[in-house]
């Protein structure tokens, strides 16, 4: 029996806010789409994420850098108004990512993706230097220095990674110097950071690079994924899942030590990558072991980090190409039909926890309370699947969980009267549609109505409710049996 005891009258710290801060999308071009932003509303309104951070904001697709006959600059930021003002009328902000290359600006030929980004350092950096000069400039015009005074200014995408940067540690720098150089000559107090590495890397040499050249730098970005792969473009690698369960929050306490021990201790610390793993065609994202990782992980961060970024909120992503399947793996929270993906339940559950957390010594949940007196437990099972294939094979299958122990949940100090308790649910055929998708063998159909029917209207299905009197005592006790990879939130609502 696993017991989950608590007190309503033993406060402790808030909900760390890092969890909802930001969320990835594919790249800038996609979000000219009305399904996409449609997505993008549904995850903020739901989940509660408040930025959203993307690639491509400045290659070809998006029109933004031509030249003359001359070879002087022509800038066009019509696109790039276009996805930030949905961004703004949704209720989020950019986190600004200053990739790719434009061709016209561009040193070399070198790209990465489907969509072809340029991957080169510029031709000119005083060219390149006016370009983000004037676009931070066009936004303190068109949003007002207040508004943009809350954005964040990421310069490049895993710049150590010879997929995405075609020099190396030097050039980054001098990128990174230049770039933040053009911010800061608009508006000193806009917020510039890096190195948005691959695999928490260039951390202490970037902070070093930018106290001994005097360059501005006001938080550390960087990614990790789960898996020993850090970059897999057209989903043909072999990937499994790290072996060590909470591989995410190690990480990042590893990285806040360096800043902590750093000449620069109070640089906040932004994961603007996250997830199980770095491929868009794996289907561990699209399996139901998915919720319970990310909360195994996130409640394993604490304080370390200032946001976690999780990659990314929607399949409607081509990285690799467009797929051609419903559920291919792709990072979403939402397949491109919208159906919401069990990992989307995680993030769902997480934004009805009260801000106050309540003293509990169950390392697998979060209790929380909120200023009416309502209370929720969100708990669940994780464990290292134990794999003898790739996740390409293994997450293809139909996965049936072992059973875990049952759980006693005991809430004290209650007031006396009458309760009601909805239980909402996520596991192995519950809010699962991808299980359902293998199980009636959807995976061969061509005719993407079929999918239709693993849609729910409800952002949150209510799985079960009973109503309960608590006496003079304050006891309320729940008792209830779980599967391994069950993600379960009881609200305790007072009549």
């Amino acid at each position: 029996m696993r017991n989950i005891s608590f007190n309503v009258n033993d406060r402790t710290d808030l909900l760390p806010g890092f969890v909802q801060h930001s969320v990835g999308a594919g790249r800038a071009n996609e979000l000219l789409r009305k399904a996409a932003l449609s997505q993008l509303d549904y995850v903020h309104k739901y989940c509660g994420f408040r930025y959203v951070r993307f690639h491509g904001l400045l290659s070809d697709d998006m029109g933004v850098y031509f030249e003359d006959s001359s070879g002087d600059p022509v800038l066009n930021f019509q696109y790039i108004d276009m996805v930030y003002d949905e961004i703004i009328k949704i209720g989020m902000k950019p986190f600004v990512e200053l990739s790719f290359m434009p061709d016209a600006l561009a040193s070399g030929s070198k790209t990465v993706f489907w969509w072809k980004g340029n991957v080169t350092p510029p031709k000119d950096y005083s060219k390149w230097h006016f370009l983000i000069k004037e676009l931070t400039g066009h936004w303190i015009r068109r949003y007002g220095p207040d508004e943009v005074r809350t954005w964040y200014f990421e310069v490049w995408n895993e710049p150590n990674h010879p997929a995405f940067f075609s020099s190396d540690i030097n050039e980054y720098f001098r990128l990174y110097a230049e770039t933040a150089k053009a911010v800061k000559s608009v508006d000193s107090a806009l917020r510039v950071g890096g190195p948005a590495t691959a695999g928490n890397a260039w951390v202490k040499e970037l902070i070093s690079f930018c106290i001994d050249n005097s360059v501005p730098l006001d938080f550390i970005s960087t990614h990790h994924y789960s898996t020993v792969a850090t970059f897999d473009e057209y989903g043909t690698k072999q990937i499994f899942l790290s072996k060590t369960p909470d591989s995410i929050a190690q990480a990042v306490r590893r990285v806040k030590n360096q800043i902590l021990e750093s000449p620069m201790p109070d640089l906040p610390l932004f994961y603007t990558e996250w997830s199980t793993s770095p491929s868009s065609r794996d289907p561990v994202h699209d399996s139901y072991i998915e919720a319970p990782f990310i909360l195994y992980n996130l409640k394993r961060i604490g304080n370390c980090a200032d946001s976690m970024s999780y990659w990314t909120f929607t399949d409607i992503f081509e990285e690799g190409g467009i797929a051609r399947k419903p559920f291919h793996g792709g990072f979403g929270l939402l397949n491109m039909q919208s159906i919401k993906k069990s990992a989307f339940y995680a993030y769902r559950y997480f934004a009805e926890l009260g801000k106050q957390q309540l003293e509990c010594d169950d390392s697998d949940s979060f209790v929380c309370i909120k200023p009416n007196g309502d209370v929720q437990v969100l708990l669940w099972n994780y464990k290292l699947p134990e794999q003898n294939k790739p996740n390409s094979e293994y997450f293809s299958a139909d996965l049936p969980p072992e059973k875990s122990d049952p759980v006693r949940i005991s809430v004290n100090g209650l007031p006396q009267g009458d309760y009601t308790v909805k239980c909402y649910r996520t596991g192995y055929g519950i809010c699962d549609p991808y299980t359902e998708y293998i199980k009636k063998g959807m995976n061969d159909c061509t005719d993407y109505q079929c999918v239709d029917s693993l849609k729910t209207d409800s952002d949150m299905p209510l799985f079960s409710e009973f109503s309960t009197k608590v006496e003079v005592d304050g006891l309320l006790t729940i008792n209830t049996d779980t599967n391994m990879y069950d993600c379960i939130l009881y609200k305790i609502i007072k009549n």
